[in-house]
């Protein structure tokens, strides 16, 4: 059981990483535009992370952190809602807010440093 929780663990990081590296590439090289890889990479972590918070196989006596998992669940949140929108209003008008597009990366290095610094 331990290995498969390892595996969607994997799952969850590469999932971070498709969302993370596709917004990167259009901050730094793109049109500053959300993609549908944005969209698939949230929706990986975000499935993988829910199946994490779950509580199977974890070691004896271990125990989940709830408070983190309800904070990295409403960042999560925050960046689907701005993905949707900011996609909506990148349809009608061909661009995204600027500040809606920054806050996407900002609030997805603020999930994975949450994740590697909170305890």
């Amino acid at each position: 059981m331990e290995t498969l929780r390892h595996i969607v663990l994997f799952v969850h990081l590469i999932g971070f990483a498709v969302l993370f590296g596709a917004w990167a590439v259009q901050a730094f090289g793109g049109k500053r535009e959300f993609t549908r890889l944005m969209s698939i990479g949230m929706t990986l972590a975000a499935v993988a992370g829910l199946a994490l918070a779950a509580p199977w196989g974890l070691p004896e006596g271990a125990e989940l952190n709830y408070a983190k998992i309800g904070t990295k669940l409403v960042v999560l949140l925050a960046i689907g809602a701005l993905l949707g929108i900011g996609t909506s209003k990148q349809r009608k008008s061909g661009a995204v807010p600027a500040a809606m597009f920054w806050l996407v990366g900002i609030l997805t290095a603020l999930n994975a440093g949450i994740a590697a610094i909170w305890r």
